[in-house]
C-alpha cells in the first residue's frame, strides 16, 4: 500500500464533529480557509451545475448571525418553552468560531436539463465533505450544524437566497485540542449486500 493510500485512510477515518464550544481563541489563517474552499469546488456535480455556495460570516458579521438565530428562536417559542441556555447558545456559537460558512444550495432553472433537487443536495453534500478532509488535513476542527431558523424562510431572505434556493446548514471552522474518539455502530459488513453477477434473470 502507498504512503498516499495510507494517508487518505487515515484522514477519512480520523474525521470528527468537533462542536464549536470547544473552540479556542486561535485564529484559522485566510489561506487555510481558501484551500478548503478550492477543494470543496472540485466535489463530484451530475450535469456541472456545480451547485454549492458559501456564504462566509468572520468578524463582527459572526455577531450578525448569532443575533438572527438568537431572535428566530425567541420569536418562535413561547414564552413557557423558552430556555435562556439555549438562546445564549445561539447567541454566542458563532462567534467561538474564526469562520462560518452558510452551506447554500444554489436551483438551477433554467437549461435543457433540471436536475433532481436531490442530486443537488448530495453535490453540496460532497463539497463539505471536501471541506472536512481538507480541515481535518490542516488540523483545524470543524462543524456541520443545523437546526433553529436553517430551513426557514427567514433564512433565506437573511441570507439573501432565491426561493428555490435552500440553506442546508452552517459549517464552523476553528481550533480545538479536542478530539473525540470516533465510533460506528456496526461495521461494514452489516451494511452491504453483494449480488452475484453469474444469475439468470
Amino acid at each position: 500500500m502507498s504512503n498516499y493510500n495510507e494517508a487518505i485512510n487515515t484522514l477519512i477515518r480520523n474525521r470528527r464533529s468537533i462542536k464549536p464550544e470547544s473552540f479556542s481563541e486561535q485564529v484559522v489563517p485566510e489561506n487555510i480557509l481558501i484551500q478548503i474552499l478550492e477543494n470543496a469546488n472540485w466535489a463530484p456535480t451530475h450535469g456541472h451545475t456545480e451547485p454549492w455556495r458559501f456564504i462566509i460570516f468572520s468578524g463582527d458579521a459572526r455577531r450578525k448571525l448569532g443575533n438572527f438565530e438568537a431572535n428566530y428562536y425567541k420569536n418562535k417559542t413561547s414564552e413557557a418553552q423558552f430556555v435562556q441556555k439555549k438562546y445564549d447558545k445561539a447567541l454566542n456559537r458563532p462567534e467561538r468560531a474564526t469562520y462560518v460558512l452558510a452551506l447554500c444550495m444554489k436551483r438551477q432553472t433554467e437549461g435543457k436539463k433540471i436536475m433532481p433537487e436531490i442530486e443537488e443536495v448530495a453535490a453540496v453534500s460532497c463539497a463539505v465533505q471536501n471541506m472536512w478532509l481538507t480541515a481535518q488535513a490542516y488540523g483545524v476542527a470543524a462543524y456541520w450544524g443545523s437546526g433553529g431558523a436553517t430551513y426557514s424562510d427567514e433564512m433565506k431572505v437573511f441570507l439573501d437566497l432565491a426561493p428555490q434556493d435552500k440553506c442546508l446548514g452552517f459549517f464552523y471552522l476553528g481550533y480545538s485540542d479536542q478530539q473525540p474518539q470516533g465510533k460506528r455502530n456496526s461495521g461494514i459488513q452489516d451494511k452491504i449486500q453483494w449480488v452475484n453477477t453469474n444469475y439468470e434473470l
